[in-house]
């Protein structure tokens, strides 16, 4: 769950009447400085609610403990394996011999060397579109359901759940009335008046890409490039992405003019199955699990390499940036399109992950129906008699996900229990990261104060991405989806050192040692809302590494765990 930009009616509304109007004001630069990889810094040292790191490791070096490598498997859009910086952290299969075209270690994927493609079909091809899950849910259901006498409480309990969720499906697709296409236009006269000016720019500024704060300090005499300069950085200031380029702005730009396009379309057409067209398995039965192919880098690999990186990219190499655990392999699992993920895929995908050898998942992704969750769940269930922990991003809409539908989640379809293995991570900000929002929040991210259990590090993350032409790249993005990870790299971090503790005593370490922002922050979402950080998760803070391998150095000794369980005991009574 990259952040994407979201350009709503009003704001569009907005824009039209002042570009017709007049030209924007186009201001002094106010670009602030944030250091790249301020995620990793400390607040005492460098000023920045990063997560402590080089402190950890002084704090474990100074213990003269060896680590021992931790496997995190990452279910995702796919990995450049070639990266530089992650080439070398790579899970590397001990049972498979590469490219012989033999299952050799039996587990039923042929040369899943670094991973499994749980998207791709097995003459190579693979799925990098698809549809949204509440298309898919109402047409499935729409002939059972659809302008029918429908009693509720009178349905058998399975009927009763498809249909609830068919009428959520229904209120997704339908709920925002006739006015959407009226919308759909604005947005698209909107998109390439961004287009015009994006091209008036990159001649005048003698460059083709650039971002908000390049824009900001650019000086032009020139009429078209000033109206160009003011159209676009309006949306960069309104929006809190000064650091995005113009080329990541207008791919998102187009990107949501063809969701709406699809959302208008899909009132009355059934949405493409392109995952069937691919995969060709038996989507409706959990146990047909031998499909998919073992290209881990695919078509889009982009999401999951800057995932990787801030996990485990190699450390004091001389290159890129420094991931946050020193002694990982990333597994690759590929189960993430470009549009909503499949059930199947994600519970084979974390069962995969659990049989060969991960320790910690990070799971980046979400949507609002789960049409297959008790696989899901079993899946967990899994995974959580295995002693393997889930980490998954809170999702990007801004919004109390205590109220608010967010799959998968770690609350069990069919009983009131909750698994001990998962952690949810909303993202944290720094002041200078979202220009205009200037928050310890980050604008776009969920929250809850049940279903959230830590904030880290989700605005402005410096991280690996796949190569261009052959050149290594790296560079920043935003997102829960950039926060999760996060956290996966400090507990795979502490696995290293005390590989004794279960999850749930990861998750507790993590969760006891939080950093509190004294101030209070924006709510997400909100223009000035604020409110204490302690309302937003449960444990009311952000990641701290050094507090957390400082808490799971005394769990790691089961004498001085019995007494901090008897002193937090005696504290509760």
């Amino acid at each position: 769950m990259i952040r994407k930009i979201r350009l709503k009616p009003a704001l569009l509304s907005l824009f039209l009447l002042t570009i017709c109007l007049t030209s924007l004001a186009q201001g002094t630069s106010s670009k602030t400085e944030l250091v790249k990889g301020w995620h990793l810094l400390d607040k005492e040292k460098d000023g920045v609610y990063g997560i402590s790191l080089e402190k950890a490791y002084e704090f474990l070096h100074s213990k003269n403990i060896k680590s021992k490598s931790v496997v995190v498997a990452v279910i995702d859009s796919g990995v450049d394996t070639l990266q530089e910086d992650l080439s070398h952290i790579l899970w590397v299969n001990p049972g498979e011999i590469p490219g012989n075209g033999i299952d050799d270690d039996h587990n039923g994927y042929v040369d899943d060397v670094h991973g499994w493609n749980f998207i791709g079909g097995k003459d190579g091809s693979n799925v990098k579109d698809d549809s949204q899950e509440e298309g898919r849910v109402y047409y499935q259901y729409k002939e059972q359901f659809d302008n029918k006498d429908i009693q509720p409480d009178s349905l058998k309990a399975e009927d009763r759940d498809h249909y609830d969720m068919w009428v959520k499906a229904k209120k997704k697709i339908m709920g925002d009335g006739p006015e959407s296409g009226a919308d759909l236009m604005m947005l698209k006269r909107v998109l390439s008046a961004c287009i015009k000016s994006d091209s008036i720019l990159q001649k005048a500024m003698g460059k083709s890409e650039y971002n908000g704060n390049d824009l900001d300090s650019f000086q032009t005499n020139e009429i078209d490039a000033k109206t160009a300069k003011s159209v676009l950085l309006y949306f960069f200031k309104e929006n809190h992405i000064m650091d995005m380029t113009n080329t990541n702005f207008i791919s998102d730009f187009k990107e949501q003019g063809d969701r709406e396009e699809k959302k208008m379309e899909i009132r009355e057409t059934p949405p493409k199955d392109y995952r069937a067209e691919i995969v060709k398995d038996n989507e409706n039965d959990i146990n047909d699990s031998l499909y998919g192919n073992n290209d881990v880098m695919a078509s889009d690999p982009m999401h999951g390499t800057h995932v990787s990186g801030i996990i485990g990219a190699e450390r004091n190499n001389g290159k890129g940036m420094n991931g946050i655990a020193d002694n990982v392999r990333i597994m690759m699992i590929r189960a993430v399109p470009n549009g909503d993920e499949h059930d199947k895929d994600i519970a084979l995908a974390i069962r995969y992950a659990v049989d060969n050898g991960a320790k910690v998942v990070n799971m980046s992704f979400g949507k609002n129906l789960s049409p297959e969750k008790s696989w899901v769940d079993d899946a967990v269930k899994y995974a959580e008699s295995r002693g393997v922990l889930l980490i998954h991003a809170a999702g990007n809409d801004a919004a109390d996900v205590d109220t608010a539908d967010n799959f998968p989640n770690p609350d069990f379809k069919d009983s009131k229990e909750r698994a001990n293995n998962w952690i949810t991570v909303g993202a944290s900000s720094d002041p200078r990261a979202e220009e205009g929002f200037g928050s310890y929040t980050a604008s776009f991210s969920n929250y809850g104060k049940k279903e959230v259990d830590v904030f880290a590090p989700g605005a402005r993350i410096y991280s690996t991405l796949p190569r261009e032409k052959g050149v290594n790249k790296y560079g920043n993005l935003d997102g829960t989806s950039m926060a999760a990870p996060v956290v996966t790299g400090v507990a795979a971090l502490i696995l290293e050192y005390f590989p004794n503790l279960s999850p749930a005593d990861v998750k507790y370490c993590i969760e006891k040692s939080v950093s509190v922002p004294a101030a209070k922050a924006k709510k997400p979402g909100s223009e000035n809302e604020m409110v204490n950080f302690s309302s937003l998760s449960e444990s009311g803070g952000i990641i701290n590494a050094y507090g957390a391998v400082k808490l799971a150095s005394i769990m790691s000794d089961p004498k001085k765990k019995e007494i901090l369980k008897s002193t937090l005991q005696k504290g509760r009574n």
